[in-house]
């Protein structure tokens, strides 16, 4: 498994033994979206032992996971004083040299907690096209050579969507549709976008609240859904129409965002509670709760 991390000014990769071929990550949380990568790979832990296999610097900020595709790694990063002008850097994961670089400006407002950056959302993939979304709300696909496909200034459409501590959800791709969740204490929504256009295939208003967490994938009766957390709770749709299938209203956090295997989901809310969806429909089956464990990032 290759597992990469981003600074503010470093890309760093470290190489983990007994690799196995599927280990690529191609969205927040790797391939299923909680961070496991099946396989025997062996994380190295004795401590001083060197495990980085190489460095590269970054042109600007960026918080986001790398994005593992081949023997490519894609990292976004937004530079300049303002942070507007946002990038995607394309590095061999040989040895870190940089294969190709793009730039956009940004169209919508930059402005973010000096903790955080403009390229706090992660990257994700279909294999063939890289999705970008920045805090400023401009989406952006290419493909993996650089070339661009299109791009949405969302603020443009939806003029209030924007949190002044700055954005951090990280879009996924879903039946074949890039869903996004651009959630904040006013112009709040989800949507779901054709990935060969970008044009909305669905947009639905969610809870006017900042919240940074992002859309999570799941089973429900044999098939590929999505769940949306914010503070209210976590509502559970379809990723191709957008229209809700359940609905857990007993709140959930709006930082760390709920995890999932097969069709049980595991949201952090009063601790953490672990969810079924119910086929019957409304509030999903709660099948446990730890509330000496809160998570908060």
């Amino acid at each position: 498994m290759n597992t990469l991390i981003t600074s503010t000014t470093t890309v760093i990769l470290w190489i983990l033994a007994n690799a196995c071929a599927s280990a690529e990550w191609h969205r927040f949380r790797g391939p299923e979206g909680n961070g496991y990568v099946p396989g025997n790979s062996e994380l190295v832990t004795e401590l001083g032992k060197p495990t980085t296999a190489w460095t590269a610097p970054l042109p600007g900020r960026g918080l986001g996971s790398a994005i593992i595709i081949g023997d490519k790694v894609f990292v976004s990063a937004a530079s300049g004083p303002e942070q507007n002008k946002l990038l995607i850097l394309c590095f061999s994961d040989r040895d870190g040299s940089e294969l190709w670089r793009r730039s956009f400006w940004a169209t919508g407002r930059t402005m973010c907690h000096k903790k955080t950056c403009v390229a706090a959302p992660t990257p994700t993939t279909d294999g063939k096209y890289l999705y970008v979304l920045w805090s400023s709300n401009d989406l952006v696909a290419v493909d993996l050579e650089g070339n661009l496909k299109w791009m949405r200034g969302l603020t443009l459409d939806y003029p209030n969507a924007s949190n002044s501590l700055g954005m951090s959800s990280s879009p996924i791709i879903a039946d074949n549709t890039l869903v996004a969740q651009v959630e904040n204490d006013s112009e709040s929504f989800a949507a779901g976008f054709d990935l060969q256009t970008g044009v909305n295939r669905w947009k639905i208003d969610r809870p006017k609240m900042a919240n940074w967490t992002s859309p999570v994938t799941m089973q429900m009766d044999g098939k590929v859904i999505v769940a949306l957390q914010s503070g209210k709770g976590v509502m559970g749709i379809s990723p191709s129409t957008g229209s809700k299938l359940w609905n857990f209203s007993n709140g959930a956090a709006t930082i760390p965002s709920g995890a999932a295997a097969g069709d049980t989901l595991i949201i952090p809310s009063r601790g953490i509670t672990a969810v079924k969806p119910n086929p019957l429909g409304g509030e999903p089956v709660s099948l446990w709760n730890q509330k000496t464990q809160k998570p908060a990032t």
